[in-house]
């Protein structure tokens, strides 16, 4: 019988020795600890009104509270919606919006009032737990100036967790390092599901640490660790020490392509095995990953997974050839393998998640041995620092500014970051504006994160024959204005 995250979570309750959780300062946390808290919470939210298929929206790091959160609307029935702690007014504010969230939680003091309102008579044992339910909106950046809500399910948790676990043989014994942030989508698939769905373990870290990531890896005693290309360059840039191969980490997963120099000074450091996967939050499976023997490739995305398709296609929709470019379209039964849509949005949901299957907006190209190797993207997204950057958000807010008449927002090499972002204005007529107002204005308006790295001035944007930004001459022939 299929299973969902509250099923999970009490399976494993059963042995009340099993730990579930070590937090920053050692503590421990049994699965049978875990589930009576959330219980409490999942009570303490029925006692503030809230019922199944309400939105919870909760903006917390890294902290047990976070997690008391999650599996307190997968106990209840009611939806998570996390945000980044680093989100703007205006991006908090269209979330609670767009997704009606019926509460918000932005302490962990919030949390633990609610512990202490909860009663065990209260808890919600009547609510009938179904696969298919919504279970979380998670909001990530896409095309569009704003945050699109992706549709996530039980069904979806269960799967993800399973399809991982199974790639990595991950056992009851395992224990995974978490120090991406537990509101993005890789820390939820990638980490606690496939935790959870072995009765493993889970390191909380409450932020990365690029000085720190070895030791905390050792002093926690994890098995898995997961990171993108971003912060395995940080973490090269510091000097090591005794903890780095004092570990027991025997893998750690990645996104976004490293040098095979950068790769291999990794491994040989933490005495450990890197493996690349491409996955977004809308295919929650990780479409592809690498294979855990020799065989794997630092500088690819890996192969398709057990019972996943992946055509690459053309302009036209039609499969290009071996070692051609194409657009990545995984193939998917929505609520299951691939998200459920997106929230409130079915304009958005019928371009992406069509008949042929789900459109990434991603290139890539293949080999003869089936390894894929990520090229560009399609979609106008800029990449930092393990996050997606939407440039029609940067442009959006900047160009609120009275002194721009329009601008363009692109990513450029960044040796540490992946890329920085580069904004190109065109000033208004009997206007001055400088790079420091610009930034400044992007920074009260915006996720850290999201803020241009620089500004550059120019007459006029460059544009293609149909009157478009030509954005792939501003990323290859950058002015020089502003660096």
């Amino acid at each position: 019988m299929p299973e969902t995250v509250a099923d999970l979570l009490a399976r494993h309750a059963a042995d009340p020795a099993r730990v579930f959780a070590v937090l920053a300062d050692g503590t421990e946390v049994t699965y049978a600890q875990q589930l009576a808290r959330s219980r409490l919470v999942a009570a303490g939210l029925a006692r503030k009104g809230i019922r199944p298929g309400d939105r919870v929206h909760v903006q917390l790091g890294n902290c047990r509270q976070f997690i008391d959160v999650w599996f307190a609307t997968a106990l209840g029935g009611a939806v998570l919606v996390p945000t980044n702690p680093q989100a703007s007014d205006d991006e908090l504010a269209h979330v609670l919006w767009d997704s009606g969230a019926a509460i918000s939680i932005r302490s962990a003091a919030e949390v633990d009032a609610l512990v202490g309102t909860g009663g065990e008579a209260d808890t919600p044992d009547a609510v009938d737990h179904q696969p298919g339910r919504l279970a979380a909106i998670l909001y990530t950046s896409g095309t569009t100036s704003r945050a699109k809500g992706v549709r996530v399910t039980d069904a979806n948790y269960v799967a993800v967790g399973r399809a991982v676990a199974d790639h990595l043989a991950v056992t009851a014994a395992d224990r995974w390092l978490i120090v991406l942030p537990l509101f993005h989508a890789n820390a939820q698939y990638y980490c606690v599901m496939s935790a959870l769905v072995q009765g493993a373990s889970v390191a909380l870290a409450e932020r990365f640490s690029a000085s720190g990531w070895g030791r905390q890896a050792h002093q926690l005693r994890a098995t898995l660790g997961s990171l993108f290309a971003a912060p395995v360059r940080m973490i090269l840039a510091h000097s090591g020490s005794a903890d780095d191969r004092a570990n027991r980490v025997r893998l750690v997963l990645f996104a976004q392509n490293l040098h095979p120099d950068e790769a291999r000074r990794f491994e040989e450091r933490f005495g450990t095995k890197l493996l690349q996967l491409y996955g977004m939050t809308e295919t929650v499976l990780p479409p592809t990953m690498n294979p855990l023997d020799e065989s794997r490739r630092w500088e690819s995305i890996g192969r398709p997974l057990p019972g996943v398709q992946v055509d690459l296609l053309d302009a036209g929709g039609q499969p290009v050839r071996t070692g051609d470019v194409g657009e990545m379209v995984v193939s998917g039964l929505p609520g299951e393998t691939v998200a459920d849509g997106y929230w409130n949005n079915p304009a958005a949901t019928a371009e992406v998640f069509t008949d042929r299957g789900l459109r990434t907006g991603d290139l890539a190209r293949r080999d003869d041995a089936g390894f894929l190797y990520f090229v560009d993207r399609a979609k106008d997204m800029i990449k930092r620092g393990g996050e997606n950057v939407s440039a029609g958000e940067v442009e959006r807010v900047a160009g609120e500014h009275p002194a721009v008449a329009e601008c363009a927002a692109v990513g450029v090499p960044d040796p540490i970051r992946d890329e920085a972002i580069r904004l190109v204005v065109v000033v208004r007529p009997g206007h001055e504006v400088t790079e420091e107002e610009i930034v400044g204005w992007c920074r009260d308006r915006l996720s850290p994160f999201k803020v241009p790295s620089f500004v550059s001035f120019v007459d006029a944007l460059p544009r293609t024959s149909v009157g478009k930004v030509h954005k792939a001459e501003l990323r290859t022939h950058p002015v020089d204005a502003a660096g």
